[in-house]
């Protein structure tokens, strides 16, 4: 998978140290994958939640931070749509950030 954008990771695990190894773990698993559809991304992790619109919740660190992305299965994209505190997520819809 191809994944946009790197750099938003990084100014996280920036602001948020703790995060650090847990992204970059996340994100060598997800360049290594090849998912063509919601049912690729459970196979790799159980716990992520799928939504409407290609939307995935991935839960960072045992679930103290959340990452959402879309997926685009055609063309093996991922683009992080919001990475935040489980406190941040709180205050957001998923569906439509």
């Amino acid at each position: 998978m191809r994944i946009l954008s790197k750099s938003t990771l990084r100014e996280f695990w920036l602001r948020y140290p703790a995060a650090e190894l847990p992204l970059r773990a996340w994100h060598k698993q997800v360049l290594a994958a090849s998912w063509s559809s919601p049912n690729d991304v459970k196979a790799l992790y159980g716990n992520a939640s799928i939504l409407a619109n290609n939307r995935v919740i991935f839960n960072i660190k045992g679930n103290d931070f959340r990452l959402i992305a879309q997926v685009n299965y055609e063309f093996f994209v991922v683009r992080i749509r919001f990475i935040g505190t489980h406190a941040a997520y709180d205050h957001i819809n998923a569906a439509t950030i």
